[in-house]
């Protein structure tokens, strides 16, 4: 091989030897040198499966996307596989009601601090397609100043959403009401994100930070 093709070709692995290294580093935004977006799934709760089921037995799915922004993030939530025309009711949430290993948490004591932000309605295929803006990533938070009952500043890390017609689970068991839309009268949880297992933290904290007692924090 010529020394000038032998050249070329040398100059031409490097160039890609360079670019797959850039590529294989985390984006992050700007100087605050964290993620500048999370992607993660969410989990059905088992029992009511066969009521928001296209076919009745397979769970369907949900991928989320947050990009973080200057002044707000953007959320997109995909879903698929479910019974066409089906609604629900998504918010944020203190506490989710599965472990980390999807498994219901047996010390789940409640959700906690709990923000509305969107409603989700299936489509005649069964999907979902919705999208938020908002402060999300590791800031997200919600107290109470004043009153009988003052709650210190709480972050809501993980994501749900609710069955907005109860009568939509009635099959698999649900009687009663839950709290979780705009008229305070909706189903159970349909699914729901499932926290960290080292820090017990939801997906929308990208930046954990560990204390010197061992407590787990998000760096806002």
């Amino acid at each position: 091989m010529p020394a000038n093709t032998k050249a070329r070709v040398a100059r031409l692995a490097a160039a890609i030897a360079a670019i797959a290294t850039v590529a294989a580093i985390p984006r992050v935004a700007g100087a605050t040198g964290k993620p500048d977006e999370a992607r993660f799934s969410m989990s059905p709760i088992g029992g009511v499966v066969p009521c928001m089921s296209a076919d009745g037995k397979t769970p369907p799915t949900i991928d989320v996307r947050v990009e973080r922004g200057e002044q707000n993030d953007r959320l997109d939530i995909r879903g698929r596989g479910f019974k066409p025309g089906i609604q629900f009711d998504l918010f944020t949430v203190q506490n989710s009601r599965l472990n980390a290993a999807g498994a219901p948490d047996p010390n789940f004591k409640g959700f906690g601090m709990s923000w509305y932000q969107s409603d989700l309605h299936a489509n005649d295929y069964g999907r979902i397609r919705a999208s938020i803006r908002t402060i999300l990533l590791d800031q997200i938070f919600g107290f109470v100043d004043k009153g009988p009952t003052p709650v210190a500043p709480t972050n809501t890390f993980n994501v749900g959403f609710w069955f907005n017609d109860p009568a939509d689970a009635a099959a698999c068991g649900f009687t009663g009401t839950t709290p979780f839309n705009g008229e305070h009268a909706a189903g159970p949880l349909a699914f729901v994100t499932v926290p960290n297992a080292t820090t017990n933290l939801g997906p929308l904290c990208t930046s954990p930070v560990t204390a010197e007692d061992g407590s787990v924090a998000c760096n806002p």
